[in-house]
């Protein structure tokens, strides 16, 4: 990967020379890459601890009490989503699936049969819309009854993440010559999830195990914390399949459907999947000897675009924004994200609204 993008420069002085220097080498790498390293002086490897300490303890409980947190009737958008239930919606894509046998064997993903082996939980950062069209993806928080400092750890360290992600949108905006905050302010009152990911890995950490089928992201942009598990294989946009390896203290930002968008395509939503490898294997033996908790942990914020804005080419000339409204015709991002939630077997009414 690329060398991190060191976020102190622009949250010293925006129009220092260092500072636009980053924000156009962050367009050219998501154009290329979809994904990259960056460092911020905001966040510390201690939140992260923190936030993945009480991941694995409450991935620990008994599953008929994580249950008790689960809400299928708003499309799981809130609370725990049971091992089993997400499908990469690869698996019912036949052109993703012909994107993948077209791969050359060294670089070729893992083709999704079946739902994904791991948990989720998705909690709400920041403030939300006091009017909204789409009111399942904005409700209120669910909190688990066994941990009295959930709602501080996880708005600690998901506003933290968040506040990375506005930062890198305003980078993007004047790497693309645009107003600093032309997304920024799309991204107002968003249905940001903090989202981590929890696979047992005494169930399923076989070598060679898919904990997250080959998929890319239907939001904004997607912040990752450092995971204490590898496994994480990304894909750039020339097809080349890439380990990710997150330096110490930094985080890593992953291009979703929704920047694809606003980007007529310039920058694509970025590939990926989670397999169990042999330097899985190597750490799930060390965690074992040592008496560690062997539930993977994804340190991850989902980033949106707000509900009621409407997702539509912003970058191009005129001509361009109009030849490329063919494949990225206006929508409003609620509508955008039911769609993708029915795809991946979340929101089943979704095809009726």
């Amino acid at each position: 990967m690329d060398a991190p993008i060191e976020l102190k420069y622009w949250l010293e002085d925006p129009t220092s020379e260092k500072a636009i220097a980053e924000a156009k080498r962050v367009v050219e790498i998501l154009r290329r890459a979809g994904a990259f390293a960056v460092r911020d002086p905001r966040v510390t490897e201690e939140d992260n601890n923190k936030f993945l300490d009480l991941l694995e303890a409450y991935f620990e409980q008994p599953e008929d009490v994580k249950l008790k947190d689960a809400r299928p009737d708003i499309h799981y958008q809130l609370g725990v989503t049971p091992n089993g239930v997400e499908m990469p919606k690869c698996a019912s894509d036949p052109s993703c699936q012909d994107m993948i046998n077209k791969m050359p064997e060294e670089h070729r993903a893992h083709p999704p049969t079946q739902a994904d082996n791991k948990w989720r939980f998705f909690h709400r950062i920041g403030p939300r819309p006091t009017e909204t069209k789409f009111g399942e993806l904005n409700a209120s928080p669910v909190i688990p009854a066994a941990f009295p400092n959930w709602v501080s750890v996880m708005d600690n360290w998901g506003s933290k993440l968040l506040s990375a992600g506005v930062t890198i949108a305003e980078m993007i905006a004047v790497g693309y010559g645009l107003p600093k905050n032309t997304l920024t302010d799309m991204m107002n009152c968003g249905p940001h999830l903090l989202a981590p990911t929890a696979s047992d890995l005494i169930k399923h950490g076989k070598l060679d195990t898919v904990l997250a089928g080959f998929h890319n992201d239907l939001n904004f942009i997607t912040i990752h914390g450092k995971s204490r598990f590898p496994g994480l294989d990304i894909w750039l946009r020339d097809g080349t399949k890439v380990p990710v390896v997150v330096p110490d203290g930094c985080l890593l930002m992953q291009a979703g459907q929704q920047i694809e968008y606003l980007t007529g395509g310039d920058i694509l939503a970025g590939w990926h999947e989670v397999v169990v490898n042999q330097r899985t294997l190597d750490v799930i033996e060390r965690f074992r000897a040592a008496g560690k908790s062997l539930w993977r942990i994804s340190s991850t914020l989902f980033s949106h675009i707000n509900s009621d804005a409407t997702l539509q080419v912003l970058t191009g000339s005129e001509e361009e924004k109009k030849s490329k409204a063919a494949k990225y015709p206006p929508i409003l991002a609620g509508d955008q994200v039911n769609a993708e939630l029915e795809a991946i077997k979340l929101n089943v009414s979704a095809a009726s609204k």
